[in-house]
Order: structure tokens, then sequence, then C-alpha cells
């Protein structure tokens, strides 16, 4: 069974979050790693709680309302994939964000969490302390607010809208399903229209992260086009630019008027 690396700090830093603590669910079979999560997040400022088992993973999202979700993959009763599943299912408010624990070497189960909607995944062994580190990141990412000018500055490309604001997105008036990661990515292309942007540099402005998995990159541009595009195997809104990265591309007549001193809004870093 794998463990987290030793760490190198008796403790991690504080989490970078304001107000009061965020609850995380942490949901792992192997009691020493449970032990080890739920502690540094305890010292991070987080209320955590734990759950052995899929069944008991559900019945206590439930119950404790986290603001996130560690989950590990492997699980008896249910594993982790369809834990995923099925808090993605759930209707009664905004999806909670999901950081995955996986000891698999397969990129292919990483990819598949990710389509689900799984935020962001950590493979065992791990560093604690990286752990706390990036549910900070994925926190910060789902609650992040922009400046107090920034509701009137909608976004537009025909008949695609998003509201950076009120963290809303629309086509054709049907408000679009999208995950925290998903509309981040939605919104910085949509502020750059016609440039292209290689994967890395999404990874770095998107998700913050100078270092990582770039298929987490490509599964959420296939799954935004999936949720934005007419025709996903033949997008012309986010397009590939072959070697380079992804462009948003609307059409000259779908672009909105050029925005005043009010509207600029900056990239999200």
């Amino acid at each position: 069974m794998h463990r987290p690396t030793p760490p190198s700090a008796p403790a991690p830093a504080p989490a970078p979050l304001n107000g009061p603590p965020r609850r995380v669910l942490v949901v792992e079979d192997d009691p020493t790693v449970a032990e080890v999560v739920t502690g540094y997040l305890s010292r991070a400022g987080y209320t955590t709680e734990h759950a052995a088992d899929g069944f008991a993973a559900l019945d206590r999202a439930a119950a404790f309302r986290p603001h996130l979700v560690v989950l590990d993959l492997m699980l008896p009763g249910i594993d982790g994939l369809e834990v995923c599943r099925r808090l993605r299912r759930a209707d009664d408010g905004p999806a909670v964000p999901v950081v995955m624990l996986t000891a698999r070497g397969e990129e292919a189960d990483r990819i598949l969490g990710l389509e689900l909607g799984a935020d962001d995944y950590v493979t065992k062994p791990f560093s604690p302390r990286e752990l706390v580190l990036r549910i900070g990141s994925v926190l910060r990412r789902a609650e992040s607010a922009p400046p107090a000018a920034a509701p009137s500055a909608a976004l537009r490309a025909g008949d695609l809208r998003a509201d950076p604001g009120g963290r809303r997105a629309d086509r054709a008036g049907r408000e679009l399903s999208l995950t925290a990661r998903e509309f981040d990515l939605l919104v910085f292309l949509m502020r750059h229209p016609g440039q292209v942007f290689s994967r890395e540099e999404l990874l770095a402005r998107v998700w913050g992260w100078e270092f990582g998995d770039l298929s987490t990159v490509t599964v959420h541009v296939r799954r935004l086009r999936e949720k934005i595009e007419a025709d996903p195997a033949a997008p012309r809104l986010v397009t590939t630019v072959w070697g380079a990265g992804y462009r948003f591309d609307p059409r000259e007549d779908e672009l909105p008027p050029e925005p005043g001193p009010l509207e600029e809004g900056g990239p999200l870093l």
C-alpha cells in the first residue's frame, strides 16, 4: 500500500483562504493515509471528516456538506470513480470540488476521473504538504470572485455568454453546467480571442500550476467543447492550432464591441 511521502517540515503552510474554516471530506480506506491527510488538513485550518468506503462517502457528503472532497479511487463498496459520478449527479447545489488520490499509474484512470469532473488529482505516494497546497488552490479557484467592477463585464461571442461576476455561462439562453475549472478556462479564452495558448501556458494561467500533467488541459478542453460547441467533433469556437495549442476563435460578427475601462477584466492568474 502506498503511503504519503515523509514530510520535509512538521506542518504545512496555513490554508490561504479567508472566512470560516472550509470543510473537507477525506475518503480513504487506508487508516494511516487518512490519519496523515486529516492531520495535515486540520493543522492547516480545515474542518475534516473521514469516510472509509464509497457508500459512507456519499452518506457523509450529504450530511457534512463539504466544501471539497479528497477522494481515493480504490475504495471498498463502490469505487472512487462511481462516488465522483454520483457527486456530480447531485442536483441540490453547485458541484463540490473533488481532488482525487490514486495509486494507479495508468493515464486512462486519471483522465476518466477528470472527465467525470474531478478538479485535480495527486498520485500516491504523495507529499501531504503538496496535497494541502493543491486543495487550497482548488478552493481558491472555486470560490474566487472578480473585482467589484467585473460583474458588469459579461463576455459574449454570438449566443455564448459568460458572466464572471455570477460565475454563470449560457448559450442561446440555456445555462451551461460547467465545473469551476471549465468555467475559468472558458472565461480566460473568451478574454483573449484569437490568441494561441499552449497547454503549458493554460496550466500556469488557468490552473496556477508551474508543473503538472498536460493531459489535464486536454481533458478540460474536450469537456468544454462538449458543452459549448454545436458539433464537438468539429469545434469552431475552441480550435486546435496543431503544434502550438488552443485558440478561442469566434467569427468577427460574433465579437462584442470594444469594452470600456470598467469592462476590461484582467487575466485569471
